[in-house]
């Protein structure tokens, strides 16, 4: 017994004296370790008889809790000791002015997404989504565009090489976001209300044009649609974004393949001192395009057309971003300008929702 109260007694001092974690941790490894001198005599207990086993067991276990404790109550005090020490050493003069910094803010085109998702949301819409390279088959034969037509020419389209070996066709950087509508139209096989918010491409540079901007397209498919329908989801679709009590639209027939009949919608509006203003006025401005779904676009997703009937529509995000908040030319979306990101930008806190409104506080 007294070779484990003499073990007990150098822990205990080795433990008080420790004045770092790492020094309390070397204790500890050395006592309770695989190879620690408690845990060794431990081992022992296996080679003594049963008496033996049930008067040093408990001796053994009561010790290494022992050792435990204080370790734990130790690492404690060092803590304490070492927070105690960094509160006299450190100040803070709270009196002072905060250091002034530069925060980030929301990118238009960010805002004005959320924007239109939180309006299309509130009809009911849910948003659906699809890649950014598509094959010829979904960006243009399943929409019912043909071979000849100048959208699939390449000074309008970004054709992606395939692969020679495997003699995969040509793939393009989507020109709409159409093709998600049809992936969509394909997995479900039925009633739907989506809109397709992302990123096209086409070969266009100048101040209301760039190469990459960004697109939303709506598409509600059901047995019982018609342009009244559409009618009424854009105009009030309008009235939330443009935030007024009443709009006017018109609607001008137009010819879009993948939709039949179709038509360019233009919005009432003035023009006062350069300030654009929407739902009054006697000017008239081109806002998107619309139309119903063309049926060989229901034949290729495998719609009944005795069945199921819908209709279409398609904006610019960019464009009515430039209408809303006032921004004079597309291109300087993409520049990376910061002192263009600081005026135009939004703060985090401009979240958009329906019941608090849309525009930036």
């Amino acid at each position: 017994m007294n070779e484990i109260s003499e073990l007990r007694k150098k822990y205990l001092n080795l433990i008080d004296s420790a004045e770092t974690d790492s020094e309390l941790e070397d204790v500890r490894i050395s006592a309770l370790g695989k190879k620690g001198e408690i845990t060794s005599k431990m081992r022992e207990l296996g080679s003594m008889s049963m008496e033996q086993r049930q008067v040093k067991g408990p001796i053994f276990n009561s010790l290494k809790d022992e050792i435990n404790d204080l370790i734990k109550d130790q690492k404690d005090n060092i803590e304490e000791s070492c927070l105690k020490l960094r509160m006299e050493s450190e100040w803070l003069d709270l009196s002072r002015s905060p250091r002034l910094s530069d925060e980030g803010s929301l990118h238009p085109v960010s805002q004005v997404t959320e924007e239109v998702i939180a309006i299309f949301a509130s009809m009911g819409f849910t948003v659906a989504d699809g890649p950014q390279i598509e094959s010829d088959y979904y960006n243009f034969d399943a929409l019912n565009i043909p071979p000849e037509h100048p959208a699939r020419q390449e000074f309008d389209t970004f054709y992606v090489a395939g692969d020679e070996r495997s003699g995969s066709p040509l793939n393009v950087l989507r020109t709409h976001t159409s093709p998600v509508q049809i992936r969509h139209m394909e997995r479900v096989k039925g009633p739907c209300k989506i809109i397709a918010p992302g990123r096209v491409f086409r070969s266009d540079y100048d101040q209301t044009h760039t190469p990459m901007f960004h697109q939303v397209e709506g598409l509600a498919i059901d047995k019982d649609i018609s342009m009244a329908n559409l009618k009424w989801v854009l105009e009030e679709f309008c009235r939330a974004f443009f935030e007024v009590e009443t709009v006017e639209l018109r609607f001008r027939s137009s010819h879009f393949p993948f939709t039949e009949p179709s038509a360019e919608v233009d919005i009432r509006c003035s023009w006062i001192d350069n300030q654009l203003k929407i739902g009054e006025g006697e000017s008239w401005m081109e806002i998107l395009g619309s139309g119903m779904v063309h049926p060989k676009v229901l034949e290729a997703v495998g719609l009944g057309l005795d069945k199921y009937q819908g209709f279409a529509f398609g904006v610019g995000i960019d464009r009515i971003a430039m209408l809303k908040y006032g921004i004079p030319d597309l291109r300087s979306f993409f520049d990376s300008d910061l002192r263009w990101l600081k005026h135009f930008g939004f703060s985090d806190n401009d979240f958009p929702a329906m019941h608090s409104g849309l525009s930036k506080f």
